[in-house]
């Protein structure tokens, strides 16, 4: 079927976001339609909105309203940690948890030779400038273990390792309700490199 231009435009539109495909697209794109035109004004305005408000923070490129991020400027936070991860989507699951108090460092990606990616492309020179002016004392690998994290937390243990900085990195394993037969042997090894004493 064609589509009138302008529904064509706005499934197009829906495209642009990861993981969306042209049938998702499409129902997103027929639903803004069937909502009252009340509502469309408000979604669109929500997003004019973040997107105006929304700036990178100048130290850890955390996205936020203001610059330094919460944070950043926050005085309960533990100074001597960073906490490294690839998108802020990241820090959020992180600090969901409550259990982390240090701060943060976004590399906004991760390194990947097949899209085009390289280490100059995330902001991985001001990590490196962050820790000569900072007292960190540790520094946490949080990257997703794939193989573009895998090959982002390689580089990065061997630029830290000069400073003479603990690096650690998040433990991966099995998740809570899961069947050990159902896990891939990459998830098994982690869990068992993982394991703590009781």
């Amino acid at each position: 079927m064609i589509y009138p231009k302008s529904i064509a435009a706005l499934i197009e539109q829906f495209q642009k976001f990861p993981s969306v495909g042209p049938k998702s697209a499409q129902r997103m794109a027929f639903q803004v339609l069937k909502m009252p035109y009340s509502e469309v004004e408000k979604f669109a305005n929500a997003i004019l909105e973040a997107k105006k408000s929304s700036k990178t923070c100048d130290i850890c490129f955390n996205i936020s309203t203001q610059s330094p991020c919460e944070i950043c400027s926050s005085n309960n936070r533990n100074r001597s940690v960073i906490c490294v991860v690839a998108e802020t989507k990241d820090l959020i699951a992180i600090e969901k948890t409550n259990e982390y108090r240090g701060l943060y460092h976004v590399l906004q990606g991760l390194i990947s030779p097949m899209d085009g990616i390289g280490a100059e492309d995330i902001r991985i020179k001001e990590l490196l400038t962050r820790l000569t002016n900072e007292e960190v004392q540790e520094v946490i690998l949080a990257l997703s273990p794939s193989v573009e994290g895998e090959a982002t937390s390689l580089y990065l243990t061997k630029l830290i390792k000069p400073f003479g900085i603990k690096i650690s990195r998040i433990a991966f394993g099995l998740p809570v309700g899961a069947d050990l037969e159902y896990a891939d042997e990459v998830t098994l090894a982690r869990a068992i490199e993982g394991r703590r004493e009781l």
